[in-house]
């Protein structure tokens, strides 16, 4: 016969620690996304009210800007990592115009934790991440 006691503690021990690793670095890995998700959506929502509100699109640009930097920083996104895109409908050579819908959209890659910038391997162990925003821009836009 063989004597096994104690074996349980070490074998209980053993488990946890290959699961809990695991899922530890899964809850991470979500509130990071969870995070950049939530900083692509503000961004964009209040980028678009920015752009709508502004007078002209001198002022819409600068106000923009502003916005997006204040955004990233809230978030922890890297400002230059950030591609934001305006679309207005109808389609015409300039967006925003007066009476236009405008689409506001921003998209960023969110790194994974812990993953080391060796061989690239960062850049593929990625997660696309996006914000749209929809804003109705004011007849009288650019006319003040």
């Amino acid at each position: 016969m063989s004597d096994d006691r104690g074996s349980a503690a070490l074998e209980f021990i053993t488990v946890g620690v290959i699961l809990l690793v695991p899922l530890v670095y899964l809850i991470v890995a979500l509130g990071s996304i969870q995070e950049h998700t939530l900083g692509a959506e503000a961004a964009a929502r209040h980028l678009a009210r920015a752009i709508a509100l502004a007078p002209d699109a001198e002022t819409a640009a600068a106000h923009g800007d502003l916005v997006v930097e204040s955004i990233a920083e809230q978030y922890g996104i890297d400002h230059g990592a950030l591609e934001v895109s305006v679309t207005c409908t109808p389609r015409t050579a300039e967006c925003p115009v007066p009476g236009a819908l405008m689409t506001v959209t921003v998209a960023t890659r969110m790194p994974l934790p812990l993953v080391p910038p060796v061989l690239g391997f960062d850049a593929a162990a990625s997660i696309p991440v996006e914000g749209t925003a929809v804003q109705k821009v004011s007849r009288l836009w650019g006319t003040r």
